[in-house]
């Protein structure tokens, strides 16, 4: 339960200088960007992409675009002391293929050591009619946590009862999930059993980039085999041939039972990355976001009438950032050279997968996401399972995309989840152990249930299981655009923008029991919130809290049973010294405190008693939130807010 989560990246921006080289008529040579600052051993790489310039040469001719990478691994060749000493053959570069975003993949005759791709990417980047080349990385599924086998298994949607806590309101009742002995309150689920009144997905198309789809009888298959498999490359398909083909199936990605996945072979399995059976990562992560629900069989999906296109991206070892933006492109709509169009567009696509590196400096990423977006498709993100900032990865930084942090069942970052600026939201995805600590006993409330498969390298048997990862939070929210869509859609509403799909779903978002020790957004995600307001309708809305408003000066007593309670004072300009006080009564309260926006507090106060004290000495204008919780019941406190007067 290692949490390196992502695949090595090599790409970040660096800037030049250029060599002459000759341009097509009228075109100018500026300075390409590139980097090999995480190229390093013992990685090996084959595969480049490279941006030319609109108006080169290069940029329509292949054999003009390879002759620049076979140039540039001539000059290449004089840095590299192996090939001076004649100890290794020099490299020749082929064609591979364009991609949907213009860029061109060139291939190396053999893998390069990591100096030996410095160079050549260095030398590539000083022809003036480079715009940008980085190396093609390999991404990988956001590996999951997964749970222990469900058993019996009883193919029938009492089990949405037994186990899809994530599904419910987090309202605080306690649940006991699966097999566990004890029940943990709920403040953690996604609201959408509420939302099922409001939206079911009918007549939205969801692309789930991912290891493909396996046949399971609690799945719409229909697009199966409308989806396609990108997978370029033989080794990582697992087919015998290179090459893509029709159909979003998949496969296996299992690296067990075979020395040609060691990473002394070639592979990736080595003693940071052990060998693994078949994930059926895909089937779960479709499960969540649209498995059949009310049809006496397994479990539940949230937008459950969405038709699911599947598109298979990862398979043995991951995959390729060049085939990954290519299925970007083609699920949205855009043309890719040697694949039909794609003639079920997605609204809304899921990618639970990344690699370590910037979005900054993964253009390809970065230049497929912009296009999705522009043609009016959200992207919808995994944050990453490393315990770290997400900024430092892609696609969860790409500008544009919605990226999705992961808590558990009691409201707590999971002690694995990514987390920083660029996360939008947070959604459940399970804190694998009791009360979502960061060790201890695992549970079953500590996951995310939907569908798998049992085999552990083809597929064989459909089934239901269990994954904790922000992999399994990220088709919570990708399930809830769906669901706010098809709102939108039946009521005759425009439809929404990507970018007011993000407002919708953070404006939304409930409010964390308590602080995260983490910035993981705006709170969690809550569907029947999102769709309420998708539809013009804020009113009755259970995820957002009720505000009590404060008086300068005057206490307010407050009771409540262990849920969220929030006030707001509004603060003119010129107040000086602002003061929240909790006193008196029973119980154990804490307060966080926050200008602008209840439920995102930054200043917070939790000693064990409730006599707690939050002061601003210099409070800006304008409303501001405390939000008092509690472990349990609490009774006849005094919330009071005072300040000095402008």
């Amino acid at each position: 339960m290692g949490n390196r989560l992502f695949a090595r990246s090599f790409v970040a921006s660096l800037v030049l200088a250029t060599a002459p080289v000759i341009f097509a008529a009228g075109a100018s040579a500026p300075h390409a960007t590139y980097n090999v600052s995480t190229v390093r051993a013992p990685t090996s790489v084959d595969r480049f992409i490279v941006t030319y310039r609109d108006g080169t040469t290069q940029r329509t001719d292949h054999a003009a675009a390879t002759q620049t990478v076979s140039a540039a691994l001539s000059r290449a060749a004089a840095l590299t002391s192996s090939l001076r000493a004649g100890k290794t053959a020099a490299p020749t570069a082929a064609y591979v293929r364009k991609l949907g975003i213009g860029a061109d993949l060139v291939r190396t005759s053999r893998k390069l050591t990591p100096s030996e791709a410095d160079a050549l990417v260095r030398q590539i980047a000083s022809d003036p009619a480079v715009a940008h080349v980085q190396v093609d990385t390999m991404k990988q599924k956001v590996r999951d946590i997964p749970a222990a086998a469900v058993s019996p298994i009883v193919p029938n949607d009492q089990y949405y009862a037994r186990y899809q806590w994530h599904f419910r309101a987090p309202d605080g009742t306690a649940e006991k999930i699966g097999s566990d002995a004890s029940s943990y309150a709920n403040k953690g689920g996604s609201n959408v059993a509420n939302a099922w009144n409001l939206s079911d997905g009918t007549g939205i198309t969801v692309a789930v980039l991912d290891t493909g789809i396996t046949n399971h009888p609690d799945i719409d298959l229909s697009l199966a085999d409308a989806g396609y498999d990108f997978i370029s490359d033989a080794f990582v398909s697992g087919r015998a041939t290179d090459g893509r083909v029709s159909g979003g199936w998949d496969l296996g990605d299992w690296t067990t039972g075979d020395d040609k996945y060691l990473a002394t072979n070639g592979g990736c399995v080595d003693a940071d990355n052990p060998a693994e059976d078949s994930s059926w990562h895909g089937t779960h992560v479709s499960g969540n976001v649209a498995e059949l629900t009310n049809n006496t069989t397994g479990m539940a999906g949230i937008a459950y009438k969405a038709k699911v296109l599947p598109v298979r991206v990862l398979g043995h070892c991951g995959g390729y950032s060049s085939d990954i933006a290519d299925a970007i492109v083609w699920a949205s709509g855009g043309h890719v050279d040697g694949v039909p169009d794609n003639t079920h567009v997605a609204q809304v696509i899921n990618m639970s997968l990344g690699g370590s590196g910037k979005c900054s400096d993964d253009q390809v990423t970065a230049d497929a996401i912009t296009s999705a977006i522009s043609r009016g498709t959200t992207v919808v993100v995994a944050a990453g399972n490393s315990d770290d900032d997400a900024a430092n990865y892609s696609p969860s930084s790409c500008p544009g995309a919605i990226a999705v942090a992961s808590n558990g069942i009691t409201g707590k970052r999971a002690f694995y989840s990514n987390y920083g600026s660029v996360v939008a939201l947070s959604a459940p995805g399970g804190g694998v152990y009791a009360n979502d600590a960061s060790s201890g006993t695992i549970v079953s409330a500590g996951f995310s249930w939907s569908a798998i498969n049992d085999g552990l390298h083809e597929p064989t048997t459909a089934d239901y299981g269990g994954m904790a990862g922000t992999s399994q939070a990220t088709p919570h929210v990708t399930g809830t655009v769906a669901l706010m869509l098809a709102a939108t859609k039946g009521a005759n509403l425009p439809t929404p923008t990507p970018a007011q799909i993000r407002t919708l779903l953070t404006s939304t978002a409930h409010a964390f029991p308590s602080t995260p020790d983490k910035v993981i957004g705006a709170g969690i995600v809550d569907a029947y919130a999102a769709v309420n307001k998708a539809l013009g309708n804020d009113n009755g809305n259970p995820g957002e809290p009720d505000v009590t408003a404060l008086t300068n000066g005057t206490a307010f007593k407050a009771s409540g049973d262990g849920s969220a309670k929030v006030f707001s004072i509004v603060v003119p300009t010129g107040a000086r010294t602002l003061v929240f006080t909790t006193t008196g009564g029973t119980g154990d309260v804490s307060i966080a405190v926050k200008n602008g926006t209840a439920g995102t507090e930054t200043v917070s106060a939790k000693k064990g008693t409730n006599n707690e004290t939050v002061t601003v000495a210099r409070p800006a204008a304008g409303t501001w939130y405390v939000t008092v919780t509690s472990p349990a019941s609490y009774a006849n406190v005094s919330v009071l807010a005072r300040f000095v007067e402008p």
